[in-house]
């Protein structure tokens, strides 16, 4: 009963690590089209901030970022950043023209749903 004890808390550990492992991609088609961001936050247990926006990966390694802002001067936005697949992750431009990237890990990719890890926590639904 002593030794079920001790064991049971690297089970849990076990467990938890294994829930939270992050997805290796292995090229840019599992992530290839067009996806809708729909919400982003500061870590998966803090709230959600509604955003809207798209991104579409493309296969020349282009990621088109395309924002509606209904309230400012511009009623669209449209942005094209570099990409690529490096160690499972992607690494994005951190804005158009500078050769400054951030990596994104995909913490998680459910069918069409998919989380990814940069500067924020973004949320992704596949269109």
């Amino acid at each position: 009963m002593n030794r079920c004890v001790k064991i049971l808390p690297l089970v849990a550990i076990f467990f938890t690590l294994s829930a939270n492992a992050d997805v290796q991609l292995k090229d840019n088609s599992e992530i290839l089209g067009k996806w809708n961001l729909h919400d982003e936050a500061v870590s998966l247990t803090s709230p959600k901030k509604a955003v809207t926006q798209e991104w579409e990966f493309k296969e020349d390694g282009t990621l088109i970022s395309s924002a509606t802002d209904v309230a400012g001067r511009i009623s669209a936005l449209k942005i094209a950043l570099k990409y690529s697949i490096e160690n499972g992750e992607i690494k994005k431009q951190s804005a158009p023209g500078r050769e400054k990237y951030e990596s994104c890990k995909v913490i998680e990719k459910q069918g069409s749903e998919m989380i990814l890890k940069c500067t924020y926590f973004f949320f992704l639904t596949k269109k």
